[in-house]
């Protein structure tokens, strides 16, 4: 079970950052704290933010972000930090959403259009399949693999997307399985993002609501659902049997290096 000490880190103008250290594994073990850290995207830390990520002690971030995303609102750059790009969803058959996603859902036109699709559940079908795709994708295998070996050389690192839950969410959700964490703690640790994540874009469902939109019908969009992740784990048991096997045959991340891993991270 998840240890209740794990602290929330606060931050100013990041939102949905959080240390995944603090959760019991199957053996007895406990992921690390202050070693592997998640967020939303940090372009618009404040001084006091870039104070606080800078005393973390991290020596890569990685970044999960299309390359449009990643070149509208660019990661600071922090002494002694290594900034990695690795764009999971560059093969998906439809683009991610916009770094500036607050002008966006507060256009008229674009509202009308989203609350249609929002209300038909074809959004929704999209997201499940965006799922599949954080799976199964040639450009996913290879970020993630990418991103888990290079932790093999990190003592501390950040791995982030625009939100902080999709993309960020099924490398947090993967890595802790692979590391031995109980799968209810998997879903604990997936399904924060409504607490940090929503409540940080409020103006979001304001401006949604304002140009005409039903904000209600935003949330599963730009929050998280349990089924989501329900989604991802199934593709793995059809494509590969276990998380497991799609470290080792999908992202070529051998037993050895698994065991790596856990060695690495866990205490």
């Amino acid at each position: 079970m998840t240890d209740p000490t794990i602290e929330r880190l606060e931050f100013t103008a990041v939102a949905n950052l959080r240390d995944l250290g603090g959760y019991a594994t199957e053996d007895g073990r406990t992921v690390a704290r202050g070693r592997l850290f998640r967020s939303a995207a940090l372009d618009k830390a404040s001084d006091a933010d870039r104070f606080v990520l800078e005393g973390l002690g991290l020596q890569s971030i990685y970044d999960l972000r299309s390359i449009p995303e990643a070149e509208a609102a660019p990661d600071p750059v922090l002494d002694g930090v290594v900034g990695i790009h690795l764009d999971v969803l560059a093969d998906a058959r439809s683009i991610s959403a916009p770094a500036n996603l607050n002008e966006v859902l507060s256009d008229p036109e674009t509202v009308a259009v989203a609350n249609q699709k929002l209300a038909d559940g074809s959004g929704l079908t999209r997201m499940v399949e965006a799922y599949r795709e954080l799976v199964n994708l040639p450009s996913a295998l290879a970020s993630y693999r990418a991103l888990f070996l290079g932790l093999l050389d990190d003592d501390a690192a950040l791995f982030h997307c625009t939100a902080g839950k999709d993309r960020t969410g099924w490398a947090a959700a993967s890595l802790l399985t692979v590391l031995g964490v109980e799968r209810d703690d998997v879903y604990r640790d997936y399904l924060l993002t409504n607490e940090q994540f929503l409540p940080a874009i409020a103006h979001i469902f304001d401006g949604f609501a304002a140009a005409g939109g039903d904000p209600e019908l935003l949330r599963p969009l730009l929050g998280v659902r349990a089924d989501y992740l329900d989604t991802a784990f199934a593709e793995v048991e059809q494509l590969f049997g276990t998380v497991e096997r799609y470290f080792a045959e999908g992202l070529g991340i051998d037993d050895d290096a698994q065991a790596e891993l856990r060695e690495r991270f866990l205490t």
